[in-house]
């Protein structure tokens, strides 16, 4: 039985530890097979290739679609092939390993030159529109940062003496995409896992087009799938940290805890709040194939981590982390004409979804509702003059807001709203809502954002650090 091991793009930057660490570390023989890795490109690779992920600064995907001439992007393209270039120097000392990946990297990037330039001439006939093809021109370019990481992984472990496959999920001169699963599928079906360590690209071309729909989460989409279709008996996610009781630069590394053990749920929470232990989508994935999911920390081999099962329980109602964001802006309609009317914001929450702002939770009373919602003020904005315009006669306010979550596999806890509030009063902090749902696995309390760290470090400290849960590592 063999592991599926997913490698993120700032730890695949710290290589050598990688391959010290995880890919060989200890392991000889037939110690080194039964194990697939996902990679993700190296950091920063895919913000030059498409966008800054949290800036927008425009990369060569950006600047494609705004050009209107070659330029921008061919700028921008020599740039990343610079860049390409330099990290397989620092890579490899020997010339051979050397010459080998700039040659793979540089013909990719020239196909993929050609192939924008023939385009854009193509475009330039009004027969032919650019924006028609410009999710694949994404598409394209993102492939490009995971073939680069995932050739040079297996061009490395092969000088370590160690049989490693490529497996190019990129469908680089594929005469026509498969679906998705196929895909993956076909891709695997020759491969001894007993005699050959995979490594596979974390974008995979398909005919549904993963970035249509996950963007650029598609790489835990690709780990899970592969996960499901091979059979593993574990999913390994490795990432520079622990999934930790709560983030140690808010509360202090002393106080928090490696969590060991919780259920794919708990993930599901996590993810709600922007804090994804793995996607929700890939989470689905693995729970419909009975898959474990561990996370660990790539720079800790010994550590066991943090084990997500189905069916886990805590032995004993506790919470089990402490989570939040501090994006949030609460969006409040007040109008007397709502009451009794339960399709009342079906327009609100269809102008939200419109706008693509993410709705972390809503709550409402007789007369007034209020969404939860993380995006740019511009965009709040905006959704708040929709709102007003649709209904004339609700008044509406926007607030700036956090919200920290006490979650956990079992928290049914006499008393835990009381100790909650009663922890955050004692640290001075006001709380504007609280909402927990019957099946109590997550409390959330709205305050304001200001108080957000506040808030974290009073919860973990009322909450997590009584219990004395202790350093708990699941057995590997």
């Amino acid at each position: 039985m063999h592991t599926v091991e997913k490698i993120g793009g700032t730890s695949m930057s710290r290589f050598e530890e990688v391959l010290d660490n995880i890919l060989v570390g200890g392991r000889q023989g037939s110690g080194l097979y039964q194990r697939v890795f996902v990679v993700s490109a190296y950091a920063g690779m895919t913000n030059l290739l498409l966008e800054h992920k949290k800036t927008g600064e425009p990369g060569v995907y950006q600047r494609f679609a705004d050009a209107h001439s070659e330029g921008a992007w061919l700028e921008a393209l020599e740039a990343v092939r610079l860049r390409m270039l330099a990290r397989n120097a620092e890579l490899f000392g020997g010339p051979f390993e050397r010459q080998s990946a700039n040659a793979f990297i540089n013909a990719r990037i020239d196909d993929v030159r050609a192939c924008m330039q023939s385009l854009q001439q193509l475009c330039s006939y009004g027969h032919f529109q650019l924006g028609e093809h410009l999710m694949k021109v994404r598409e394209m370019l993102a492939s490009l940062g995971e073939a680069h990481s995932a050739f040079n992984t297996v061009l490395a472990l092969k000088g370590r003496g160690v049989r490693a496959r490529l497996v190019d999920l990129t469908g680089w001169h594929l005469d026509a995409p498969q679906p998705f699963e196929r895909m993956i599928q076909s891709s695997f079906t020759d491969i001894d896992l007993g005699t050959e360590l995979a490594v596979a690209t974390g974008y995979t071309h398909c005919s549904e087009g993963l970035m249509n729909t996950y963007d650029r989460g598609y790489s835990e989409i690709t780990f899970a799938q592969i996960a499901a279709a091979t059979g593993a008996r574990e999913a390994i996610i490795h990432k520079e940290f622990h999934l930790s009781s709560a983030d140690p630069n808010l509360v202090g590394a002393d106080r928090v805890v490696t969590i060991g053990r919780t259920n794919y749920d708990v993930a599901d929470q996590l993810s709600n709040l922007g804090m994804e232990a793995i996607h929700p989508k890939a989470a689905r994935t693995l729970r419909r194939a009975g898959v474990e999911l561990r996370i660990k920390n790539a720079f800790e081999p010994e550590h066991g981590g943090t084990l997500i099962s189905q069916d886990y329980r805590s032995e004993r109602p506790c919470v089990e982390i402490i989570a939040g964001r501090n994006d949030v802006f609460g969006i409040e309609v007040f109008d007397q004409e709502m009451l009794g009317d339960v399709g009342y914001d079906l327009e609100i929450s269809r102008l939200l979804k419109q706008l693509k702002l993410y709705v972390v939770n809503k709550d409402s009373d007789a007369n007034s509702i209020t969404y939860y919602a993380s995006g740019s003020r511009k965009l709040i904005n905006r959704a708040t003059r929709l709102i007003e315009e649709r209904y004339p006669a609700a008044e509406v306010r926007v607030h700036k807001l956090a919200i920290v979550s006490a979650i956990g596999s079992d928290m049914k806890v006499n008393g835990i709203l009381a100790r909650t509030v009663a922890a955050l009063a004692a640290a001075g902090i006001g709380v504007q809502a609280v909402h927990q749902s019957i099946r109590q696995v997550e409390m959330q309390c709205v305050v304001h954002e200001e108080d957000y760290a506040a808030a974290v470090a009073a919860l973990h400290q009322a909450l997590i650090e009584p219990e004395n849960h202790g350093d708990v590592i699941a057995a590997a």
